[in-house]
């Protein structure tokens, strides 16, 4: 039977761990052999140069049974990330950020909310779950990455796209991402916008700033194209997401010299959209007001992630009458912040959530996590595959 404080302890244990992306430093290991302890099959899939390896484990236990309509069980998988972002200046640490501290009821290090309390919160979840249900009615897995705070090039994208070549079907996910705001289990994710980027080359005519007529300015040509576009209403956004964004991030343009009218300026800028758009449509319509405009340009474009939801239903209501049990919250359901590798998994998984611990000081220096917070995430978790379990008797 789990030890109590089995969580903290392996929380420690993975914080204790040097593994800024795209190491591992041996978490992955650890873990595997807790769960092959359990009957798991564990699977190494490592991708990326050499000189940035990426470290994926795929581990899975299956049910070998059907339910009572003779269908095969469903699959839940937790996914989650081993990498951390690198510390920054260990001066302004009050502890090492690899030796884990306990200081007024909290749990410091680097990766204590993003996320390696999740990882152990998933570990001991599972060590608990099978104790009480050693022949469940769900298959279990576990897919972890250690290239999420980078390049997620070669990632959790790799491994889903290994499973989805082998017909691996997955049918509820849940990730592991720091959601809740005050206190565990008060938000949690159930989708994310779609990132779309573009880098936007405006060519014009390079000349001497006291001749503008021989010259021709892109800066000048692109600024009426660029106000029209911060004012588009690209939609309105629906029930679970806000209208779709754009916003410029950078301008380049300029010899250097003050005397001399550029060849060409670069404006580098982001959708963040919702699922009333696509990146077809939003396409179509930038370039639409760019020839309108008469710019001469060229543009390239980079998709980082689509959009993604997941409605209430049977992962969302299993989640959310778990966190009502443990903890008598209400939780909230959000699709706001960054990206996540959810945006992967929901190509191959049509139910996908993000719940994990507060989100404040993730990446900041002194992250921590509140010691009262980390086994009601345990719990939760573990709740939950309990309700997918009974379900699954029905």
């Amino acid at each position: 039977m789990p030890l109590r404080n089995a969580t903290l302890h392996l929380t420690e244990e993975l914080l204790a761990r040097s593994s800024v992306t795209p190491l591992d430093a041996g978490c992955q290991d650890l873990i595997s052999s807790r769960l092959e302890a359990l009957g798991f099959a564990c699977e190494k899939l490592e991708s990326g140069p050499a000189d940035f390896r990426v470290s994926n484990l795929w581990a899975k236990r299956s049910a070998n049974r059907h339910n009572r309509a003779g269908a095969s069980a469903k699959t839940l998988v937790f996914a989650g990330h081993t990498d951390v972002v690198p510390t920054g200046p260990l001066a302004q640490w009050d502890s090492a950020p690899f030796s884990p501290s306990h200081r007024d009821g909290r749990l410091y290090g680097r990766g204590a909310s993003d996320m390696k309390t999740s990882l152990a919160a998933f570990v001991v979840a599972i060590e608990e779950f099978l104790a009480d249900t050693p022949e469940p009615a769900i298959n279990v897995a576990l897919l972890l990455t250690s290239d999420e705070e980078g390049p997620a090039l070669d990632g959790t994208v790799v491994v889903c796209h290994t499973l989805k070549a082998r017909g691996e079907v997955l049918d509820y996910c849940i990730v592991g991402e720091p959601t809740s705001v005050e206190r565990t289990g008060d938000m949690i994710k159930n989708g994310r916008r779609g990132t779309m980027s573009g880098k936007l080359t405006v060519k014009g005519v390079q000349g001497h700033i006291a001749y503008p007529h021989m010259a021709d300015n892109p800066i000048h040509r692109a600024m009426p194209a660029l106000a029209e576009l911060v004012s588009v209403r690209w939609d309105e956004g629906n029930t679970y997401f806000p209208p779709t964004s754009w916003q410029i991030s950078n301008m380049h343009g300029g010899t250097g010299a003050s005397n001399v009218i550029p060849g060409e300026v670069v404006i580098d800028f982001n959708f963040r959209f919702c699922t009333e758009s696509t990146p077809e449509s939003l396409q179509t319509r930038l370039c639409a007001l760019l020839d309108r405009h008469g710019l001469n340009y060229d543009l390239a474009w980079t998709i980082g992630g689509l959009p993604f939801l997941t409605p209430p239903g049977t992962l969302v209501d299993a989640v959310r009458d778990a966190i009502r049990d443990e903890t008598g919250l209400e939780t909230q359901l959000s699709t706001t912040g960054g990206t996540s590798d959810g945006r992967f998994l929901a190509q191959i998984c049509p139910q996908v959530i993000e719940l994990g611990p507060p989100n404040a000081t993730i990446h900041k220096i002194n992250e921590y996590v509140a010691l009262a917070d980390i086994e009601p995430l345990k719990n939760i978790y573990r709740r939950v595959l309990e309700r997918l379990h009974q379900q699954a008797q029905a």
